[in-house]
């Protein structure tokens, strides 16, 4: 497996992240969210102006590819005060259960020791029982739930999830 870190200059690059990721979060998220809502997220969140924006802000995205050369998930982190949020953590449905997600975990604890950093925090929407089992199945614990206004009369309804990497090795 390999992480293919996404440049803001890469404009091109932009346009295949926002593609892969509303083709995986349309497939994932309409049957929890809806189509409504899910197609505001999107725009909101995986739009290629949403994407640029959040590069700029500091967001780190990685496609994660196969050894076939295929980008079958994605992988996006912003490090914070005392922990990295990990905003972003896709896998084609195609991919699941053949251990990706653990590499694209020990990818992602790679890059929150090089940040000096010991934590790894993420939200899941509290109705996507696939993922909330792949994160504990990986070590994640709940800390909280959360609702977010995300505009339009849209919420996020949330878990929170924690994974420490104290004591991980380098």
């Amino acid at each position: 497996m390999r992480f293919i870190e996404l440049l803001i200059s890469n404009i091109d690059g932009i346009r295949e992240m926002s593609k892969l990721a509303s083709t995986i979060v349309k497939d994932h998220y309409d049957p929890i969210l809806g189509e409504a809502q899910n197609d505001y997220m999107i725009d909101k969140f995986q739009s290629v102006n949403a994407i640029k924006e959040q590069l700029h802000s500091g967001y780190k995205y990685y496609f994660v590819v196969n050894e076939d050369g295929k980008k079958v998930g994605f992988i996006a982190l912003i490090p914070k005060e005392d922990h990295m949020y990990l905003s972003k953590f896709y896998l084609h449905k195609d991919y699941r259960g053949k251990g990706i997600a653990k590499e694209m975990l020990d990818f992602i604890i790679e890059r929150t020791k090089e940040a000096g950093l010991s934590l790894v925090v993420l939200n899941v929407n509290k109705y996507n029982d696939i993922a909330i089992r792949a994160y504990e199945k990986l070590g994640f614990i709940r800390i909280r739930e959360e609702i977010i206004d995300i505009g339009s009369g849209y919420y996020m309804d949330d878990f929170v999830y924690s994974y420490s990497i104290q004591g991980e090795k380098a």
